[in-house]
């Protein structure tokens, strides 16, 4: 069969110019790199200087080698995907790695209140601290002036003299000092005097100055009540550079380093002010020997566990049961019921603790008002009905995730193995226990895994709801029959009735975040028989 030639020949189209496209190490796209550079290592020469003057030797060397590294990667040409990387890794070393290390080192010391910086501090502090007015100390003529957001005393002696202190700052001669009709000096240049108003609104401020005479806080301070008069007041306990001693010069007790972070006297009586040291397993191991701690701590830890796993077990079950409900081919109005149980998940879990906490108040409460007549059912003060109510809250908050997840593992699973365990004689029993939950859990397997992660240390419900209590009798420590490890650090940590105590809680910490990496490696090794049942 022949083929025609007289087919009209189409003229090729030219071909579509190329758009140049500008590359990142093109001209244009280094003067951008320059100029965005440039506002990062201005911000990291300032942060440089403030860790160099303040002799942060480490983390110095740190920053500086992060800044010359960044430099390197964006200025040099080549090397896309280190400049893609570097934030993300960058924001990773910031916020992840740094605060896991930093809350490692806490953990092997004593950091706390009264022990949170070095001895020289505490020295310094235990010297202010401890100041008693002088009796018959002469009357000192003060103004209390500002400059910037501090408060400086200017005062003028008994002699006539005028100079100008502040709480970092000894007292030095001022020149040129304003001077008022009764020869007090009444302003400086350079600094604004308080107005009789300005005063009385910062009052306590003014009651807090303490302005040294020299460096040595021994030779005591200037202090004012009403910001007209000030006296000398110098310390009770006078410090011996030489011995490394307090003694207090009323009772002429001598106290002494401890070796422990404290200045200790002979009697046992030890010094509220300390410094941080390096206690080594001293953490850890109070918190399975101190008598105060040990048995409070071993409750919470099986309370712990359980609400994880209870959690887990009733919001899965709850949630899954009522997406098989509400996947019925035949059931009318699904979307409209699917709303209706997602709507807790939108509830924020804090607020969800404090309107349950109404709810189930003992006396007013909605729950005893309205389905118990008025009883008087003590939801939150008794230990096991304390657990029961949590355990409640948590599962209306937390079953719409499960409720989603199960809808959606459901609608993905393959019809023709139903019908073919239908047409084998199966019913609806065998076919979930054998078909269905097995699949399911090969999707949802991890999911569970991770909700147990987050219910071991479920903060919200707990903290907003009950607090952690009731309270254990027979211990000074705020710790409760509802209270989770997690919320036990937040006690330890911030003071909740036995002062801050950042490195318990830093190692109770570390024994959580062991606890449940252990939990979850091994989950994760026995998902791997469940995708057996794809193969």
């Amino acid at each position: 069969m022949a083929v025609s030639t007289d087919a009209p020949v189409r003229p090729l189209k030219p071909a579509p110019a190329k758009t140049r496209r500008r590359s990142p190490d093109s001209l244009a796209g280094t003067l951008a790199k320059i100029v965005l550079l440039g506002l990062v290592d201005a911000f990291a020469v300032y942060v440089l200087m403030a860790l160099f003057l303040n002799e942060q030797w480490l983390v110095f060397g740190v920053a500086a080698a992060v800044t010359v590294i960044i430099n390197w990667i964006y200025l040099r040409r080549g090397g896309l995907p280190a400049k893609y990387l570097a934030p993300g890794v960058l924001f990773l070393l910031v916020f992840q790695v740094f605060v896991v290390v930093y809350s490692g080192y806490v953990a092997f010391t004593n950091y706390g209140d009264g022990h949170n910086s070095t001895k020289e501090d505490a020295v310094a502090a235990i010297q202010l601290t401890a100041q008693q007015r002088v009796p018959d100390s002469p009357a000192y003529a003060v103004s209390v002036v500002e400059q910037g957001d501090e408060l400086f005393l200017l005062v003028t002696d008994p002699d006539g003299a005028v100079q100008l202190g502040g709480a970092d700052q000894p007292l030095e001669e001022v020149a040129g000092a304003q001077m008022g009709g009764a020869g007090k000096a009444t302003g400086a240049e350079g600094y604004e005097t308080l107005a009789f108003n300005d005063l009385l609104n910062r009052q306590s401020e003014i009651l807090e100055l303490k302005v040294p005479f020299s460096e040595d806080l021994d030779d005591g301070t200037l202090q004012t009540a009403d910001g007209s008069n000030a006296y000398v007041y110098k310390p009770v306990l006078v410090y011996d550079e030489a011995a490394d001693t307090f003694t207090n010069t009323e009772t002429g007790t001598v106290y002494r380093d401890s070796g422990e972070g404290s200045f200790v006297s002979d009697a046992g009586e030890r010094l509220a002010t300390g410094w941080k040291i390096n206690v080594g397993f001293e953490n850890f191991e109070r918190a399975v020997t101190d008598p105060e701690l040990r048995g409070p701590l071993m409750s919470v830890i099986g309370w712990t566990f359980t609400f994880a796993v209870a959690s887990v077990a009733l919001c899965f079950g709850l949630g899954l049961f009522l997406a098989i409900t509400f996947n019925h081919p035949t059931l009318r109005g699904k979307k409209i019921y699917r709303v209706l149980m997602i709507m807790p998940y939108a509830f924020p879990a804090f607020l969800a603790g404090l309107v349950w906490s109404g709810m189930l108040n003992q006396e007013f409460g909605f729950i005893n008002g309205t389905f118990f007549g008025g009883a008087s059912i003590p939801w939150l003060n008794d230990p096991w009905l304390a657990k029961a109510s949590v355990l409640l809250v948590n599962t209306w908050l937390g079953f719409p995730y499960m409720f989603l997840v199960c809808t959606g593992a459901l609608q993905s699973l393959p019809e023709e193995v139903n019908e073919a365990a239908r047409m084998d004689g199966a019913g609806a029993w065998r076919i979930f226990k054998s078909i269905k939950l097995p699949l399911l859990l090969v999707s949802t397997a991890p999911l569970l895994i991770s909700t147990f992660a987050f219910n071991f240390n479920n903060f919200n419900v707990i903290f907003m709801l009950t607090g952690g209590g009731p309270r254990f009798p027979g211990t000074s420590q705020d710790i409760g029959a509802t209270d989770l490890l997690i919320t036990v650090v937040y006690k330890v940590a911030f003071g909740q009735g036995t002062g801050r105590d950042y490195g318990l809680a830093s190692a109770l910490a570390i024994l959580i975040f062991i606890i449940v990496a252990v939990i979850s490696a091994v989950s994760f090794r026995q998902t791997k028989s469940l995708e057996e049942v794809n193969s």
